[in-house]
Formats: structure tokens, C-alpha cells, sequence
């Protein structure tokens, strides 16, 4: 078997390639293109398409061995054989990207042996840059992140538009971006202190911001507390959980109640 070459001679690139592939969505949003409904509610359009095509050739070309997962790419079981895999989401939130609101970004991982090792998230209508290593830290626009130290779960900062009934004297919202990974990566940046989902949703959603949210010390597991695990047959995890790490025994608590 071949050497793998290290992450970290790969990091630079790889959010440069990121960076590169937010700057073509940036080109066109609030401009003209084509979108449509790819499955019902399953909302997709011509840049999601470009920017997949733009980083499939980019990421390729830095790891040729590596095993392929987006959003905008037809699955294939090769890429279990593989160390290595690239899981992207070319426009993590089309639906703000559509409706021209800024709420939407690049996302890309390499995960490698299941577990991200790379992360970068390129939000250009937000001007912000994100990106991590396994074991070197999180950035967003090259400032290191620190995730939220909330020690109960009283007060804690929900990104959402509306809260349940339930959760109303216990949560506090805030400005929700229509990208789940973004509001993952608002924890890592203590602009929240909780993110939860309670459904299946698919990998390239959320292995690059898992990674930040870790490396800024936040808590990531599924919606029961599992740590998560990528390039997995189904490519799909049982929610998502990402909190404060003081908050997160409480948090799976309380999702386990309904």
C-alpha cells in the first residue's frame, strides 16, 4: 500500500481549492441561473453543479487515491475500499444562495479512516473562511475559535427561526444561516452554544464543520450521543448534536425525552 502523504501538507491546498470554489458561487449569486427541485423539496441549482465540477478536478489532483461523496455526484461504493475520501457539499443552503441571502457556503472534507482530518468551510457572502486540522486547531479568517464554555443548558443560544412551545423558557434563538454547517460552525465560534437535529441527514452536510466544532473544543455527536463516523455505506447520520461540551450530557438528555 502506498504512503498516504501528511494532512497537513494538504491543508494549504485544500483551502485554497475551498476558497477558490466560493468564489465562483459568489460570482453568480444574486445573479442569473437556472435552479429546480432535483426531488420534492430537494432544492438544487446550475452553481451547485459548476462548483462540484470545479472541486472534483481540484481535490482530485491533490490526492488521486482518495474516494469521492457530494451532494452533486451519483454514489458509488468504490469509495469504501478507500483510506481516504473527499465529502463535499458544493453548496451547503441553496435555498439562501437562491433567494440571495448570505446564509450558504462551500463545504469540504477529507476524511480519512472515518474521521475528518481536514475541514474548511468558505462562506464569501459572509466573508468568512473557515478551516481546521485533526489535532492543529480551528480557524475562522485565521483567528483561532474557541467554542462556547456554557455550563448549563438553561440560556443556551439556539440557531433557529422559531423555537417549540417546550423550549421557550429554556433556549434562546439566534440568526439561523439556512447551511447546517454553518450553524454547526457557530458553536465552534461561540456565536452559539447548542445545535441539535433529529433526523436523518447526509454526511456532506456536516463532516467539515464536525471537525471545526471539535478542534474549537465543542461536542460533536449523532442526535443519541455517538460519536460520528464518515464515509459510511448509507453516507447518512441520525442527526446531529453539537454543544458546549458542559452541555452536551444534558442535551442528549433531553432530546432522548422528545
Amino acid at each position: 500500500m502506498s504512503r498516504l502523504a501528511p494532512v497537513s501538507d494538504l491543508a494549504d491546498a485544500v483551502a485554497d481549492a475551498t476558497r477558490e470554489a466560493g468564489t465562483l458561487a459568489l460570482s453568480r449569486w444574486r445573479g442569473e441561473f437556472k435552479s429546480w427541485d432535483k426531488l420534492p423539496g430537494q432544492l438544487v441549482c446550475e452553481m451547485d453543479l459548476a462548483v462540484n465540477d470545479l472541486l472534483r478536478e481540484r481535490l482530485t489532483a491533490l490526492d488521486p487515491a482518495a474516494g469521492w461523496l457530494s451532494e452533486e455526484t451519483a454514489d458509488s461504493p468504490e469509495r469504501l475500499g478507500r483510506r481516504r475520501t473527499w465529502i463535499v457539499d458544493p453548496i451547503d443552503g441553496t435555498r439562501d444562495f437562491v433567494r440571495g441571502r448570505p446564509g450558504w457556503c462551500v463545504s469540504v472534507a477529507l476524511v480519512e479512516d472515518g474521521l475528518p482530518r481536514i475541514g474548511v468551510l468558505d462562506a464569501p457572502a459572509r466573508e468568512e473562511h473557515w478551516l481546521a486540522v485533526r489535532g492543529a486547531g480551528a480557524t475562522l479568517n485565521g483567528e483561532k475559535l474557541t467554542a462556547s464554555a456554557r455550563t448549563e443548558l438553561q440560556g443556551a443560544r439556539v440557531p433557529a427561526d422559531a423555537l417549540f412551545k417546550a423550549d421557550q423558557s429554556i433556549f434562546e434563538c439566534v440568526a439561523k444561516p439556512n447551511s447546517i454547517a454553518l450553524r454547526i460552525a457557530l458553536v465552534a465560534a461561540d456565536r452559539a452554544d447548542l445545535l441539535a437535529t433529529q433526523r436523518w441527514g447526509h454526511e456532506w452536510d456536516v463532516a467539515a464543520a464536525a471537525l471545526i466544532a471539535e478542534e474549537a473544543g465543542a461536542r460533536v455527536t449523532d442526535a443519541h450521543g455517538v460519536p460520528l463516523r464518515f464515509n459510511q455505506p448509507r453516507a447518512e447520520q441520525f442527526g446531529v448534536l453539537t454543544t458546549a461540551p458542559a452541555i452536551h450530557a444534558a442535551a442528549v438528555a433531553r432530546l432522548a425525552k422528545g
